[in-house]
């Protein structure tokens, strides 16, 4: 038997209408015969062409407000038999079931309902059941019946039918079913997730994927799964690569945590910041956090919680950066950082990012809340005799800021409204230490007066010894180690202030 099959009828039943005409026009005209229901079909006759209510193929009426129209044997019977099955020939003339070769639903839309508050009696009726069993009943038996499960595939159908004159090949409609079990799945899923309240299952369908160049690294593919275009407009530059992507990630992470401050500024590279400042403009702060680290700023992330103007679009464009990420662009700054071809330029629209964090860990997931805890002046708790002046209590949440998004285990110090220097992925936190102590002096930063945040507690007092001795005067760190006195005593006996958070914050 013939794998190219022609279409000679078709059952339709959507919720929207549009996009639907071309395809009913372009089937009439190759004398496809119609079933339909309801709404569809008062469609289907107000443009001029003959259609057959399913109620006379069942003899039975919609019942029930319409929540049971086609689920019915001449109806299931006409798609899912099989035309190379004798025993199935025969049923279909002993029981009278119409040869149904052609499928188009569109499912109800559960989550736009869902998405737009309403009750739930009304999400309950946006739960599709005869039309999500058409789309499984079609694309079963795709050997012989075409299923076009979703609008989004009608430009597909249309080419296919017009180019093929109102054939398809077993390709076709194979392609077709895998994009209906997509759909469909998709669709239980996101009713599952409605219903769930066990933390203990997870099931997530995300529909729009994109292909990348590569991934970490050349030899390896890479993938983004997500809605980038909700989160950013692009308005310039090449294709963002997967660690583009991990480090634009990284800077809304820690810009967030900058949100309600003044004009502030950072650079990232690697997922870590490497300059970072806040300032009464744009362009100063962006000047601080250059002088941060001008070294590791090349080929880094820049973001920017503030308008980018003409000044500060001037100073970029000194530098050779990959991504450039702010809420909005002056006109004449946005001209002058196109005029690097391969920059890229997001503007950072306000959305919410997950609540939940994923990611791969041996033959599973692993799934977190996200950490959305930023420690404020308020919950500072001072331990020692030495108070934090207010210009060591704001440098202190600073530090703390930028420490919570840098890889563990980590040592931040600032003054001013600056990131000095920070030590990032050590495994020991004196190494940590050492490593922002050098690179500070490594650029000229003195580090007199500066405060300095550790990501979690002191288990000796060594660390607040070696800071004291390259010349940091205020400490901010969780606390809770059964050793935390000894720390406090050389903090006391030195003259150091340092306060407790409480909250640990460990970036791995």
């Amino acid at each position: 038997m013939s794998t190219t099959k022609k279409i000679q009828s078709a059952l339709i039943s959507v919720f929207s209408k549009d996009g639907l005409e071309p395809i009913v026009r372009k089937l009439h005209e190759q004398n496809v015969v119609f079933y339909s229901t309801g709404g569809t079909e008062e469609y289907i006759k107000n443009l001029g062409i003959p259609v057959i209510p399913v109620e006379d193929v069942t003899s039975y009426p919609s019942i029930l407000g319409g929540r049971v129209k086609t689920l019915h044997p001449k109806v299931f019977g006409g798609i899912l038999n099989r035309q190379d099955n004798e025993s199935d020939v025969q049923q279909m003339k002993e029981y009278e079931i119409p040869q149904i070769d052609l499928v188009i639903v569109d499912l109800y839309p559960f989550e736009k309902t869902v998405a737009s508050g309403a009750s739930e009696a009304d999400i309950i009726e946006k739960i599709d059941i005869g039309g999500i069993s058409l789309i499984r009943a079609g694309a079963k038996n795709f050997k012989d019946t075409v299923i076009v499960s979703s609008m989004d595939q009608y430009g597909l159908f249309l080419d296919m039918i017009t180019n093929q004159n109102g054939s398809t090949t077993l390709e076709d409609r194979k392609l077709l079913a895998t994009k209906a079990f997509h759909v469909s799945s998709h669709y239980d899923g996101a009713i599952f997730k409605y219903f769930n309240t066990d933390e203990t299952i997870y099931k997530e369908s995300i529909q729009n994927g994109q292909v990348l160049r590569y991934g970490e690294n050349p030899h390896q593919k890479g993938f983004f799964f997500g809605e980038f275009e909700t989160m950013f407009n692009k308005v310039h530059g090449k294709e963002l690569s997967y660690n583009n992507l991990l480090d634009v990630d990284a800077a809304v992470n820690l810009i967030n945590e900058f949100k309600t401050d003044g004009p502030t500024f950072a650079i990232l590279k690697h997922n870590n910041a490497c300059g970072l400042a806040t300032r009464t403009s744009i362009s100063e702060a962006y000047n601080a956090a250059l002088a941060c680290d001008p070294t590791s700023a090349f080929g880094g992330v820049l973001i920017a919680n503030a308008t980018i103007d003409i000044a500060t679009a001037t100073e970029i464009n000194k530098l050779f950066c990959e991504v450039v990420i702010a809420p909005a662009y002056d006109a004449e700054a946005l001209t002058i950082l196109q005029e690097k071809k391969n920059r890229i330029i997001l503007i950072q629209n306000e959305v919410a990012l997950p609540e939940r964090q994923v990611r791969t860990c041996l033959n599973g997931l692993l799934i977190q809340d996200r950490n959305n805890i930023t420690d404020q002046a308020e919950d500072l708790k001072t331990v020692t005799i030495t108070a934090p002046t207010e210009q060591e209590v704001k440098d202190l949440i600073f530090a703390s800021k930028v420490c919570k998004n840098t890889k563990s285990n980590t040592i931040v110090f600032a003054k001013n409204g600056t990131l000095i220097a920070s030590g990032t992925g050590q495994t020991s936190r004196v190494d940590a230490l050492m490593q922002a102590v050098d690179k500070a002096k490594a650029f000229g930063f003195s580090l007199e007066g500066a405060s300095m945040a550790s990501d979690a507690f002191f288990p000796f007092p060594d660390c607040v010894e070696l800071a004291k001795k390259a010349g940091i005067t205020a400490v901010i760190q969780p606390g809770g180690s059964i050793k935390d006195e000894l720390s406090i005593n050389y903090c006391n006996e030195n003259n150091l202030a340092m306060v407790f958070t409480g909250t640990r914050h460990f970036k791995h």
